[in-house]
């Protein structure tokens, strides 16, 4: 009697560690980190909006409710991101030293545990072996979670992706896991990719601008046309839009610009467009990547841009940094 009391004794202080059901809770340690804020969003509709960590004497406690399966991704001042896979009830661990992020250990789920251990080892590997590794590991598990962050991160981002093979592997996932809304929209979004690519026809798209002001395929008629993609917390994105910014200046009715925000907050957007006196039109409905508008043109990194000629062709896509001045200067020479 008195080892089925300790028994229920022991499980029910378990119990009492974890979250409370329909809660989620991440607890940090980062070493080398004083006081810091990170962003932190949900990539699959787990939590709508951008919500704000912050971080005393290197300690975090980050606790949200949270009735189903999510991915989340924490976004570090400097701007490298992290990926979280919460659940109802669940507490994960995360500790790490902030002068190396990319070796984080997160504990807590078999998800997140399975995913430092990949993460570890794609740290020795060069990109394409990167790449490659993420490839191999969906398809040895096309139901995990895992999964389809790799899918998004390595083969939907970036400049170089891989709508073939992402699309095969969706196919694959989807048969996994049949009701996963998210890769459903994906499959979808796949197939639109087809217009962002080069020499496709831009859609037909129509939209509203911060300032209530309608925004379509038909205000981009100049001699070159541009889709820009930022966000708050993508420092690059907004140095890429300063440049668009400058250059529209330079070029003025040559050149159309339409900015396309991936905040979740409509403020943040409206207090930078205003505080750098941007007055082209920017598209910020608060979706992010669940945005109408950002699966219809087929995005998926930030920063990002479309290059578009006069009659609606795209001439070029998520043109670099340090190649776009050269790039503009070419189509408008």
């Amino acid at each position: 009697m008195k080892r089925y009391l300790a028994y229920i004794l022991f499980v029910l202080l378990l119990a009492s560690c974890g979250a409370e059901s329909g809660r989620f809770r991440i607890e940090g340690h980062l070493k080398n980190m004083n006081q810091a804020e990170f962003y932190i969003y949900s990539i699959d509709g787990g939590y709508p909006k951008l919500d704000t960590i912050r971080v005393e004497k290197g300690r975090f406690v980050y606790e949200t409710d949270l009735d189903r399966p999510a991915t989340y991704s924490i976004i570090f001042p400097n701007g490298s991101e992290q990926a979280v896979f919460g659940n109802s009830g669940v507490v994960v661990e995360m500790e790490g030293d902030a002068s190396h992020l990319k070796e984080m250990a997160i504990k807590g789920t078999d998800e997140n545990e399975q995913m430092t251990a990949w993460r570890a080892n794609a740290n020795r590997l060069t990109p394409p072996e990167v790449k490659q590794a993420a490839i191999d590991f969906i398809r040895e598990n096309p139901a995990s979670s895992v999964s389809n962050y790799l899918l998004y991160r390595y083969l939907m981002l970036g400049s170089t992706p891989d709508y073939k093979v992402a699309a095969e592997l969706t196919a694959l996932m989807l048969k996994e896991q049949p009701e996963n809304g998210r890769l459903i929209q994906l499959d979808k979004q796949l197939r639109g990719l087809k217009f962002a690519m080069k020499g496709a026809k831009l859609p037909d798209f129509k939209a509203t601008d911060i300032n209530g002001n309608a925004v379509n395929s038909q205000s981009l008629k100049a001699e070159l046309n541009i889709i820009a993609v930022w966000s708050m917390w993508n420092y690059e994105s907004q140095s890429m839009v300063r440049k668009f910014n400058d250059m529209k200046k330079e070029y003025g009715s040559r050149l159309a610009l339409i900015g396309i925000s991936m905040d979740a907050r409509e403020e943040d957007c409206s207090k930078f467009l205003e505080r750098d006196s941007m007055r082209w039109s920017t598209v910020c409905d608060g979706r992010m990547w669940d945005s109408p508008l950002v699966q219809q043109l087929g995005i998926t990194d930030v920063p990002g841009n479309i290059f578009i000629d006069r009659q609606g062709k795209v001439i070029d896509t998520n043109v670099p940094m340090p190649k776009i001045e050269e790039r503009v200067k070419a189509v408008l020479k």
